[in-house]
């Protein structure tokens, strides 16, 4: 599982913000080797939008000036 279906469809927000949110969060985990990746033994993109739906990590969007 790639993505978190059940928690997607039931996503009221923007997609394209939470599935680029899950993209870096998933890079940031890949960089420092978390550990919650290999505890969980699934792809990195999984686990950082499970952290992103059940609100453990939050992001906003910066504006640029």
């Amino acid at each position: 599982m790639i993505f978190p279906l059940e928690e997607l469809v039931q996503f009221d927000g923007n997609i394209y913000e939470i599935t680029v949110a899950a993209s870096r969060r998933a890079y940031q985990m890949a960089k420092v080797d978390d550990p919650e990746i290999k505890q969980n033994c699934d792809k990195d993109v999984c686990v950082a939008a499970r952290q992103l739906f059940t609100k453990k990590v939050n992001y906003r969007i910066e504006q640029q000036d």
